[in-house]
């Protein structure tokens, strides 16, 4: 069979050696545990309120499976006509002590209802990822001199997972776009993405909050707003309303609802994450606290290397250090902090000081994949990416004048 027939959507796979072609890593989409990522997080249809457990009689309160979702509305939309039991029913209680200002409102309320039923699995998976990072993120912000509680926005953000990347390409626990992220000295290439270390990204996110919480005198609120809408959307909503008070600017219109429900949600996160087990949350799996030592790499390292040093896996090196993208450390990147398990520092240096530097590395092939345009062809490809056509065609099982059409 002659080999010039059109291949529809033909998938070409490239291949170059890894220091010649910027290949950027392909991550699946992974949004923000998708029910909660959007503003229009979807509520069951109307069930009753779930009790609150008195900080005393910390019971367990069991629910069932959660209903089919519908569209979103207020608690004042959700009570039927003649219901007397379908308020949510909120114990006179002290708010938790905070060192961001917590209050209590129907917004609020609407979350902290919202997370006992419809979004609990959700939130449980959250705390349950909580108990991981937030002693080491609490410690960053005491050192930047901001709030600990503040940790909650990264709560929101990603559920504390470090691989999450939103619709708008914000990834890591802290959400950040790549802009932003090099703005506050986060290196992201196709070797390294430090908006994936929860060490580097929540000093960058308390760099930024810092930095917000100057521009909006001081009022946390319109910060967190600024946070997810940027500082220029909330200085234009200010100007807009000529008020400083989020809740008043949330009433109107221009802000989107994402945002209006931001700082509602962070609070109604707050309160509950301080005290699960009142609101129902009395058998989430908590993990243990992350643990690790650090060593300097000054060239680059395989991963699987690194591992075999320390005693450990490759896979436990790659959870260590989510920010990188490959089987070793980045180039150009003298000096890497590499995180090994903890108590394994001085076992990895005395090993790692008796492998050769031309034996720390491996070069390997990186494979891409691209899609072909109508007006694509073999040699077109093949230039674009530094390949040779030859090269394209024996890894697609095409011949060297075969025609590509997407």
């Amino acid at each position: 069979m002659k080999m010039h027939h059109i291949f529809t959507c033909a998938a070409i796979t490239l291949a170059t050696l890894c220091y010649a072609l910027p290949v950027v890593a392909t991550e699946p989409i992974q949004p923000l545990l998708s029910e909660l990522a959007r503003p229009s997080a979807l509520l069951p249809e109307p069930v009753a309120a779930p009790a609150l457990v008195p900080a005393d009689d910390q019971a367990t309160i069991e629910s069932g499976e959660s209903a089919p979702v519908a569209a979103l509305f207020s608690l004042e939309e959700m009570r039927k006509p003649g219901d007397a039991d379908d308020d949510l029913q909120l114990p006179e209680f002290e708010l938790p002590v905070s060192d961001i200002p917590l209050t209590l409102n129907s917004k609020v309320e609407y979350f902290l209802y919202y997370f006992q039923t419809g979004g609990k699995p959700s939130f449980s998976r959250w705390l349950s990822h909580s108990s991981r990072y937030i002693p080491m993120m609490k410690e960053i912000l005491k050192r930047e001199g901001m709030p600990e509680d503040l940790v909650y926005v990264a709560m929101i953000e990603s559920g504390f997972q470090m691989h999450a990347r939103s619709w708008a390409n914000a990834v890591g626990p802290w959400q950040f776009v790549s802009d932003t992220g090099r703005r506050y000295a986060l290196r992201i290439d196709q070797w390294i993405d430090e908006r994936k270390d929860p060490v580097k990204a929540t000093t960058a996110a308390a760099l930024y909050l810092k930095e917000l919480y100057g521009l909006f005198k001081g009022d946390w609120y319109l910060a967190a707003a600024g946070y997810n809408a940027g500082e220029n959307k909330i200085l234009r909503a200010i100007s807009m309303y000529n008020t400083s008070d989020f809740w008043e600017i949330s009433r109107g219109s221009y802000l989107k609802r994402e945002t209006k429900e931001y700082v509602p949600k962070l609070l109604a996160a707050a309160i509950i994450a301080k005290d699960p087990a009142r609101y129902g949350f009395t058998d989430i799996a908590y993990l243990t606290p992350i643990e690790y030592d650090t060593v300097t790499i000054p060239t680059r390292t395989n991963l699987d290397l690194a591992a075999k040093l320390s005693g450990t896996t490759y896979e436990t090196i790659k959870e260590l250090n989510p920010d990188l993208r490959h089987w070793c450390t980045p180039p150009n990147y003298p000096d890497y902090q590499l995180k090994i398990p903890k108590g394994s520092k001085q076992q990895f240096e005395a090993e790692f000081a008796k492998v050769p530097e031309n034996q720390r590395f491996t070069e390997r092939v990186l494979y891409s994949r691209y899609r072909a345009g109508r007006k694509d062809t073999l040699k077109g490809v093949a230039r674009r990416f530094g390949a040779s056509p030859a090269t394209l065609a024996e890894l697609n099982g095409l011949n060297v004048k075969s025609r590509i059409a997407g």
